[in-house]
């Protein structure tokens, strides 16, 4: 690479070409998770759509390693690289709503907070996560769960069509008229085909919701509280959104001085109606349940609940998961999940249950490359702290908590809850019957695998 090159490349983006040694360039390499540390040759901040052609076109045509950063939330550290080119979407940010069809254009480098914030506006959502700063092109490519799904089904479930630059630096329109194939491997088939440069999703309507977390004392009454959610849950409404966690009460005002330290079962619930009517969605499950440290139900805009723990994780936390898709939950697996939950070596980890049921189920499991779709839970184990002497004890924890609960699961898991640890055959597992047709897709978009910093999946031989 002659430097000729470069300077030739840096001339051609309206964007930044950020190098190392360049003033900004140890903060522009940095990743949401401190746990992980990476050098990439130069950073291109694209202005635009012509921006990510040249710097495709250049990565490409150097034989450089590729990562593509959206919003740049990605747990394994994927937004980035070692001695390579990282295509920095982050600036991208645009939201552009038509409110008579509903549908919302987004660009790649928002995050949902982002776009929870221009749809609100309009009384309307879309089926998003949990944390307000994730970034929609991640959560959307690699599937996409949060308080939504259960009655609008996944991101991707929503998602009308995307624009892409593919590696030999073309630009399409990927939809269900438009390059179907692509289309249909985009939806759950991770980066591995292009970079996406615009999203266009359906929203809902979603104003005001009955919401907020609600946690007891896991070790008196853990195996109660999540035996009693795993049998309230195919009879709850698709209205509510809601999810079990085993966290711990942190230690900070407003949390109960009483409660701090402490183990805890949480229930954390969205309800997209009013508080009668969410009440009365969770009263079978409540009124069969002992008294909790707290109760923080009550009535906030929808973007609230999204970001209600976003103070909680800062960019620059260690970071250690491992996920699985969980099919049924027998009381010997409540018991593992609980006796693993308690040897958490921070206050911060946490493992979630996020359900897999409702809408997500009325779309066959070859309809798209997410095929999980008889899966009743996505579960994440989280090691997280501050502190990056933790991070052994983070990936110790994570690591052990897995292997005692996999035995449990069926096998696979949610793409975006995998380090970049976790091996081909576990991507393998986490399609199943779906791999074969993405890797002839691959093989198809991206023939010589230049975008391979994901959880890759190799083009067919």
């Amino acid at each position: 690479m002659r430097d000729e090159d470069v300077t030739k490349f840096a001339g051609a983006i309206r964007g930044s070409l950020i190098q190392a040694g360049d003033p900004e360039y140890e903060e522009a390499r940095q990743l949401y998770n401190g746990m992980i540390d990476k050098h990439p040759l130069m950073i291109a901040r694209c202005a635009d759509v012509a921006d990510v052609i040249s710097a495709v076109n250049f990565g490409r045509d150097n034989g450089l390693l590729v990562a593509i950063r959206g919003g740049g939330h990605n747990g394994p550290g994927l937004g980035g690289c070692d001695d390579g080119l990282v295509i920095d979407l982050s600036t991208m940010k645009g939201v552009r709503i038509d409110p008579s069809s509903r549908t919302v254009r987004v660009g790649p480098g928002c995050t949902s907070g982002d776009v929870d914030h221009a749809t609100h506006a309009f009384g309307l959502a879309v089926p998003f996560g949990i944390v307000s700063t994730t970034g929609v092109a991640g959560l959307t490519l690699g599937g996409g769960s949060g308080y939504l799904t259960r009655k609008y089904g996944l991101t991707i479930d929503n998602l009308l069509e995307a624009d892409v630059v593919l590696a030999d630096g073309s630009f399409v329109t990927a939809s269900q008229k438009e390059n179907p194939d692509l289309f249909w491997a985009l939806r759950g088939g991770g980066g591995n085909f292009g970079v996406v440069t615009s999203f266009l999703f359906q929203a809902h309507p979603v104003k005001m919701v009955f919401a907020g977390p609600i946690f007891w004392d896991a070790a008196l009454h853990g195996k109660e509280i999540m035996s009693a959610y795993r049998d309230f849950l195919p009879k709850s409404p698709e209205e509510l959104g809601v999810f079990v966690g085993l966290k711990t009460v942190p230690s900070m005002d407003p949390f109960p001085r009483e409660a701090w330290g402490k183990r805890a079962c949480a229930i954390i619930s969205s309800f997209n109606g009013t508080e009668e009517d969410g009440r009365r969605a969770l009263a079978p499950l409540l009124d069969k349940l002992p008294a909790p440290f707290f109760n923080w139900m009550g009535v906030m805009p929808f973007p609230a609940i999204q970001g209600l723990f976003d103070p909680f994780f800062p960019k620059g936390l260690q970071w250690y998961w491992k996920g699985d898709f969980v099919k049924d939950l027998p009381d010997a697996a409540i018991d593992t999940y609980i006796s693993e939950s308690a040897k958490a070596p921070s206050e911060l980890s946490l493992m979630h249950l996020y359900p897999i049921d409702g809408a997500v189920r009325r779309v066959g499991r070859d309809e798209t490359a997410w095929g999980a779709r008889d899966a009743t839970w996505s579960m994440v184990i989280a090691g997280i702290d501050s502190n990056p002497q933790q991070a052994g004890a983070l990936t110790r924890w994570g690591r052990a908590y897995w292997e005692a609960v996999h035995k449990f699961n069926p096998g696979g898991a949610y793409v975006n809850f995998m380090m970049d640890d976790e091996g081909e055959a576990r991507v393998k597992a986490s399609y199943g019957d779906n791999y074969p047709r993405l890797a002839a897709i691959k093989k198809k978009y991206d023939p010589a695998n230049l975008f391979r910093v994901n959880q890759n999946i190799r083009p067919a031989a």
